[in-house]
């Protein structure tokens, strides 16, 4: 199955902000989406990254806009969602599914360009959604104008996926496609309903760990951010579990990568097609 991540803007931030124990220094951080080719689902998107939408969107709410404005991300136009999609032949009305990890802005915003996709995601966190006021929405990150309208009507909730259990070094979760392929596993701690994406038919297993950590460093050296960090986290005590089973998974030989993390990687866009920069 062919796999890869583009990054669809960098969003800057101070290194002691991600790390413990990090410097003042400006760390430039990516906000990749991934795609893949399955060869029964055909091209699927992992997240859509930033779009253009969540920043100069006419449909923007206030609190959107000014959080746009507190977080300046720097859109990359090269690897924009329709671009890369363009690049392998591919337009918004091919793509047939959306895995959605959760729900903040830099994960949704694209959603409404796919008329034809049905969004993979957790339905308990989507219920949680529309459960809440407004505010309560913004408190926990949410933007609800950035949701197509029929969002819940193509809703693919995890809750109707089979389990598949814990085994030789892979955690468990949900099999998205019915044949073992692409795993969801629950990674609590940064977001309401998160999930990483465990991709098992490769030389060397790849889990897909969004934003369990901003930089993979935080694993590797265990050096996961505490306070002011903590104070954006869905569940705080949740994310020192997550990374340690994270690195579990690392020590049995898989391989991780984060959706933030500066470091280019073998499955980025840029690195595979070079020329397209």
């Amino acid at each position: 199955m062919r796999i890869v991540f583009a990054n669809s803007a960098w969003v800057s931030a101070a290194e002691r902000l991600i790390l413990r124990g990090g410097g003042w220094q400006i760390v430039r951080l990516r906000v990749r989406y991934g795609l893949f080719f399955h060869p029964t689902a055909g091209p699927s998107l992992v997240d859509t990254g930033y779009t253009p939408e969540a920043l100069s969107g006419e449909r923007r709410g206030r609190m959107l806009r000014l959080y746009g404005a507190l977080l300046k991300p720097e859109l990359n136009a090269a690897e924009q969602v329709l671009p890369v999609l363009s690049h392998f032949g591919l337009s918004p009305d091919d793509v047939r599914t959306v895995i959605v990890t959760h729900f903040h802005a830099d994960h949704i915003s694209g959603l409404s360009l796919f008329r034809n996709a049905r969004f993979i995601a957790s339905d308990a966190a989507w219920a949680r959604v529309k459960a809440r006021r407004p505010r309560q929405n913004l408190q926990h990150g949410v933007f609800t104008e950035l949701f197509p309208a029929d969002f819940e009507a193509r809703l693919d909730g995890l809750s109707s996926k089979p389990p598949i259990a814990a085994r030789d070094g892979n955690p468990g979760g949900a099999d998205l496609f019915g044949d073992g392929s692409v795993i969801a596993v629950d990674l609590p701690g940064h977001a309401d309903g998160q999930f990483g994406l465990l991709f098992t038919g490769l030389d060397r297993k790849l889990l897909y760990a969004v934003d369990a950590q901003w930089l993979l460093a935080a694993l590797t050296q265990n050096r996961t951010p505490g306070f002011p960090a903590t104070l954006i986290a869905e569940d705080a005590a949740a994310i020192e579990p997550t990374s340690e089973m994270l690195r579990r998974f690392l020590t049995a030989g898989g391989e991780v990568m984060l959706c933030h993390n500066p470091a280019p990687t073998s499955y980025d866009f840029a690195t595979i097609h070079p020329e397209a920069g």
